[in-house]
Order: structure tokens, then sequence, then C-alpha cells
């Protein structure tokens, strides 16, 4: 199974690496504490873990490229430094990058659940996982929203 339902990964996290570092206006990201996070198990391979994450910067940072350069030319040299609240001695922008990267990744390994198990069972329950990956990415689309000061809705005229 991909995503645990409440227990926290074993601590033998030490081998996701290093933080991913990102440039000099995004902030690093730690693969240790994305595991534990979004409650990955070790059918996530450090490898795979890094990777879909690595992707899911590249997304959220692209997404992002446009307001970024606009805090730069603001003058804000990172994104900790553009001013936002604090919520548990972070910055609100801080914790939705975060977020949206985490989400987006997640999303990435558990839509690629099914590849693990191939069996009746495997599908079944990669099945019940798409509403999962839905709800990731829409968490991960609604971290950028709030990070640009955009609202979280949709509407579309047919």
């Amino acid at each position: 199974m991909l995503i645990q339902p409440a227990t926290p990964p074993a601590s033998g996290s030490q081998i996701d690496g290093e933080p991913i570092r990102s440039g000099s206006f995004w902030p690093e990201l730690d693969p240790v504490a994305t595991r534990a996070a979004m409650r990955l198990d070790g059918t996530v391979t450090a490898e795979r873990l890094r990777g879909a994450l690595i992707e899911a910067i590249a997304s959220v940072n692209s997404q992002l490229a446009e307001w970024r350069r606009s805090q730069l030319t603001a003058g804000y040299a990172s994104l900790a430094d553009v001013l936002a609240d604090e919520i548990d001695g972070q910055s609100i922008q801080v914790q939705r990058w975060q977020r949206a990267v985490q989400c987006l990744a997640a999303a990435n390994l558990t839509e690629r659940y099914r590849s693990f198990d191939s069996t009746a069972a495997g599908h079944k329950q990669a099945d019940e996982l798409d509403t999962t990956v839905d709800d990731l990415r829409r968490d991960g689309r609604w971290a950028i929203c709030d990070i640009v000061g955009r609202g979280r809705s949709t509407i579309e005229l047919i």
C-alpha cells in the first residue's frame, strides 16, 4: 500500500537522501519530511520518491514562474522573504509551496501504484486510490492558488 492511514513510516528514511535544492528563491525540500508528511510507506523507494519530488518541484515552480519574477522585482530574494503571516514559526507561503510539491509528488506516486501489483486485488486497491489522487492534485492546485492570491474556484461557461 502506498499511503498509510495512520502510522508514520519506520525511521529507515535516512536513505531518502539530502534535501532537494531548487535555486535560490525556493526553499529546500526534505524527502524524509515529505515521506512522513504524506505517510508514504516502504513500497516507495528513495529513488522513486526523489524523482517524484523533483518533477513536482519543477511543475510547481513552472506554474509560479511569473509570480516569482514579480516577487524578485519587488525586492524579495526568496520565498521566505515574501511578506506573509507565519504559523508555527514558518512563512505560510513556504508551507503552501511545500504542500503543493508534496501533494503533486504523492499524487504522481499513488497514480503509479497500479504498476506495483497487477493482481485483481491490486487493481481494486488502485481503483480505490483514484479519489485520493484527485484530492492530492486538487490540494496542490489550491496551494498554488493561495500563494498567488487567486481564488480556488474555476468557473467555465458551456
